[in-house]
């Protein structure tokens, strides 16, 4: 509905109990997005601040209908197409339309609708920003998936890419379906035809990315979201995917009942599926090289970064670097190149921090992945612990919420572990972050005084982190 009315013009504000990935063409949509549920760290939160869009999450007061299409709150009843407006920076709603001004910042770097001589304001930022880059020593980085996001990146100063997620490439147009198709393959012969159709849709999307990059550097997640994730639950939705792909609805639904997990934020996902379908990595290796050796070829150098997720076993890792440098090698001999690359892994489990030593053997850069780093060292769920950390905070137990900035006392010490275990076996392994923490000052101070060589964060936080690192640098 969101996308229905956003192409006929409409300025949509999304509207959910919840957000997920299959969520995404509607968050594309839409102007701003809405959850009663959900916190700093959340789906929606993430998306919305790499998209740079408005976004109030956890909104615990606002009553949402599915059925009936309305959202209430304090007596009040609005149904669809009613008008809404919403301020990300204070989570407030308003019943109506509220007058707004768009950013000049935004308006001369982005969308490109403002001479910079004709804004004060603009000049005064970019003094600021060019001062903060002569005494920040640590490198900023961008969470970005798509070109545009890239090109917005580098225009607010981004370095590079610190995270590409590559699963959100999947839910584009009509290759959702081919994912899908692999997903429901009852044979690893029938995954793999299924993979040969997403294979040139992962390719493209990453030659685009490597040409907006420039020959900057790219780390690239391989797939980590848990598989039931990209199917859908409702049965109308799994009726009409069943005739579109030829397939029962029956089967669909077993599927999911079959991918059905206690808690998967905890199971068959990052790594984990890689190990279990070696295909879908093989896969993914291949697009990323593929498109290296085309955008190699025009001229342009690439630096891709492979990042396994959710490693917390040495062998995990080895299992699928293994892939990565034998498809490397299969394309460079095919294509007759060469291929600068690295591959390293997200420390996002304690046990990764507690044998990073063993890990550095095989690894070659290590990035704090601080969402689930911080969900699984505090045994706290980001998207349900919003109902009392704010009574945590009252009772001085927390001094702020770890989901927002960096746990110093605990996840902190994670961190430093990690990085003199993983200096002991390799002195010169890159350190970054690539957590939403890459975005918030007083997490970006910590990872300066850590040595990390760089935070990465969402791209219209890029300015933050550029002043946070120089304030830093400043205070040493």
């Amino acid at each position: 509905e969101a996308v229905r009315r956003a192409e006929k013009g409409d300025k949509v504000v999304l509207a959910r109990i919840e957000t997920s990935p299959e969520d995404l063409r509607g968050m594309i949509a839409a102007e701003g997005i809405l959850t009663s549920r959900g916190g700093v760290s959340s789906h929606a939160a993430l998306v919305a601040r790499q998209m740079g869009k408005v976004c109030v999450c956890g909104a615990s007061g606002i009553h949402i209908d599915y059925q009936k299409r309305t959202l209430s709150a304090n007596g009040t009843t609005l149904a669809q197409g009613d008008y809404i407006s919403i301020d990300g920076t204070a989570g407030e709603v308003f019943a109506g339309e509220v007058t707004t001004a768009p950013s000049e910042i935004i308006q001369v770097l982005i969308d490109r609708s403002l001479d910079s001589k004709k804004s004060l304001t603009y000049r005064e930022y970019d003094k600021l920003m060019k001062w903060a880059d002569e005494f920040r020593t640590l490198g900023i980085r961008t969470n970005s998936d798509t070109p545009e996001q890239v090109a917005n990146a580098i225009a607010f100063g981004a370095e590079g890419i610190g995270l590409c997620r590559t699963e959100h490439m999947f839910f584009e147009g009509n290759r959702i379906d081919a994912m899908r198709q692999m997903i429901l393959a009852g044979t690893q012969q029938e995954r793999e035809k299924a993979l040969k159709k997403l294979l040139p849709y992962q390719r493209e999307d990453f030659v685009g990315i490597f040409k907006a990059l420039d020959g900057l550097p790219a780390t690239i997640r391989f797939l980590d979201p848990p598989l039931h994730e990209f199917l859908p639950h409702d049965h109308e939705q799994q009726k009409e995917l069943a005739e579109k792909i030829g397939v029962s609805v029956e089967k669909i639904a077993r599927r999911v009942n079959e991918l059905h997990e206690f808690n998967p934020m905890l199971g068959h996902r990052g790594c984990r599926l890689g190990v279990s379908y070696p295909e879908i990595s093989e896969m993914q290796a291949r697009a990323i090289f593929e498109a290296a050796a085309e955008v190699q070829a025009s001229g342009t150098q690439v630096r891709p970064e492979i990042m396994i997720p959710l490693v917390g076993f040495p062998r995990e890792l080895k299992l699928q670097i293994d892939i990565v440098n034998r498809v490397a090698g299969e394309v460079a001999k095919k294509k007759k190149t060469k291929f600068d690359y690295l591959v390293g892994t997200m420390i996002e489990i304690p046990r990764a921090c507690l044998l990073a030593d063993e890990i550095a053997r095989d690894a070659q850069f290590f990035s704090f992945g601080t969402n689930d780093l911080t969900q699984t060292t505090l045994g706290m769920s980001r998207d349900d612990s919003g109902s009392f950390l704010p009574h945590y905070a009252e009772l001085d137990i927390i001094d702020a919420n770890p989901f927002a900035s960096v746990d110093q006392r605990g996840v902190g010490k994670l961190m430093e572990m990690t990085r003199d275990l993983g200096r002991k076996t390799r002195p010169k392994i890159k350190l970054g972050i690539c957590g939403e923490h890459g975005g918030d000052p007083n997490s970006v101070k910590f990872c300066h005084r850590l040595g990390l060589d760089y935070v990465s964060c969402s791209p219209f936080r890029i300015p933050i982190a550029r002043l946070a690192a120089a304030q830093a640098a400043i205070a040493e």
